[in-house]
Order: structure tokens, then sequence, then C-alpha cells
């Protein structure tokens, strides 16, 4: 495909990375699958890139296309490491979750605000700093406020039942909840349960990236005790609904990603995060030297 490049990095505007049931984009043209190497291994799969109009826009399965990496082996700075590389200024995350709220059905669309860290694998690796490399971003708000605005817009103009804002607790996984901890998230106020969305967004905050989910509910968790609990075979069910819904979010996505209705700082948001003086010749900090550049004078 022919595509802007610096060096041999093709640069594009919009990513999306596909949860559970999402392994590939249609109506993509012109594309090409690239693989990017980056200091903290290869990605989940390799990024395919491609046009939904003039749009330049990358893609890729969080799990692997054959669905084969649990929510622990995803490689989560690698692949935000290739997504900033790509120089995307925009993550589109579409992820399956459970509903921890009555009002809050299978087959709607949450659109959060707010996140709960409730993981605990050190193998997710959930920031690019350390080894003589200080950084502390704010993470009081956890979502681009603009890329949230822009998926509500484009959600009241397609046929899904939508909820703007709600809390997501990331669990560790793979395992789903017990009812114990089904109902103690609800009693912390939690809406929506997941696996995977941290520390994708916190390392996107880190990359200074725009970075906001699409959650698409497929089940009821395990809290109600007049219904069975959840399981693969209806999560899967589920999903082949809920990818209707999110192909069509992705093609209004990509037509309306240049409006802007709220501004945001994620570009910033290394801008008083970085703590000491920065030494080009620490090892570590050429390691993320792309994610840095910009404030190494």
């Amino acid at each position: 495909m022919q595509c802007d490049s610096f060096g041999d990095i093709w640069l594009i505007d919009i990513m999306f990375i596909g949860g559970s049931g999402l392994y590939k984009l249609e109506n993509l043209g012109q594309i090409e699958e690239v693989n990017i190497p980056t200091p903290f291994g290869e990605t989940s799969d390799p990024i395919i890139i491609g046009s939904i109009d003039d749009l330049k826009v990358g893609f890729m399965p969080r799990h692997g296309k054959n669905h084969s990496l649990l929510p622990s082996e995803i490689p989560y700075r690698a692949n935000i490491f290739a997504i900033k590389a790509l120089g995307a200024d925009n993550i589109v995350s579409i992820s399956a979750v459970g509903s921890l709220r009555e009002n809050i059905s299978p087959l709607d669309v949450v659109i959060p605000d707010q996140l709960i860290d409730r993981t605990s694998s050190v193998s997710r690796g959930n920031t690019f700093f350390g080894n003589g490399v200080v950084a502390h971003v704010s993470f009081a708000d956890p979502y681009c406020p603009n890329l949230r605005a822009l998926i509500r817009r484009c959600c009241q103009n397609i046929d899904a039942n939508f909820h703007f804002g709600g809390d997501l607790v990331v669990i560790e996984g793979p395992q789903f909840s017990s009812r114990s901890e089904s109902n103690l998230y609800r009693s912390w106020g939690a809406d929506i349960i997941g696996m995977t969305a941290l520390p994708e967004a916190k390392l996107a905050r880190e990359a200074e990236i725009c970075y906001a989910t699409v959650a698409m509910v497929t089940d009821y968790d395990c809290w109600r005790p007049e219904q069975e609990g959840v399981s693969a075979d209806l999560v899967v069910d589920n999903l082949k609904n809920n990818n209707l819904i999110s192909k069509s979010l992705i093609k209004l996505i990509c037509e309306n990603i240049n409006i802007t209705e709220v501004a945001c700082n994620c570009d910033k948001s290394l801008e008083k995060a970085l703590m000491g003086e920065i030494d080009m010749e620490n090892e570590s900090v050429r390691k993320i030297h792309p994610i840095i550049e910009k404030y190494i004078q």
C-alpha cells in the first residue's frame, strides 16, 4: 500500500484494538500486514494497516487472530509501543465486558469513564518507565474526553442502546468472578467488568495517545442469584450480535474522527510527569526514546 512513512515506519491516523470476537476489520482498503519491532518483544499479532475513505487506519486483535493469548499473556507494552511508533494519535479499544447493573443489558454498549484495577500479574507490565527513568502520569480520568464524546455521537446515530459513562473493573482472569466478588464490585459502584483495559489504558496515557473503550456487553457476570454464571459459550454467542454494532461504530468513528467537541491534553501527559534528569547514556532512556523524545533537550 502507499502510505506516509519515516524510514520503515508507517504513519496512521487511528488504531483499533479488537477484543474477544473481533479479529479483523472489514471495509479496509489497500491492506498491508506489518510487524513493528519493539524493545518489549512481539506484538499480539502483526498490525493490519489500511484505509477507510482517506483515513489511514490500523487494526490489531488483542488476543491474536486465533485468540491464543490469555489476558495476562497479552504483550501490552509491545502493542502500545508499536502503535506509538506508527504515529497513531488515537486508540479505540473494542472490548467484551460483563454487566454489573440491571439496567445495563447484554448487547448494550457502554462508554466507560473510570477504571478500577484488580489485576495482579507482573507479566502484564504496567509502565514503560523504571530502571533509572521515573515518571508519574495523571490517571484521574483514564479515558480521553474527546474520543468518548466522538463515540457517544456515533452511538446516537446507530440502532444501539448505549450508556455514556460507567466504572469498569478490570480483573486478572482468565477465570470469571465468583458470586461474592461480583457482588463486591457492585458494592464499590462498578458498572461493568472485563480483563484487558489495564494496563492498556495506563500505557496509552504514558505514550501520550488518546484512548477510549467501546465496551460491548455480553452477559450479567454472575451476581444475579436466579441466573447461571457467565460462560465462554454465552459470551461468544452474544459477541456475534455485538460485532454487527461494533462494525457500524467503527465506520462512523472513522468518518468523524477529525470533528472535535471536547479538548483534551492526552498529548501532554508526560509534560509534568517526568522526574529527575534524563540521561541519554542510560539504556532505559534509549529503549523508550519514541515515547519521551520530545522532552529530551
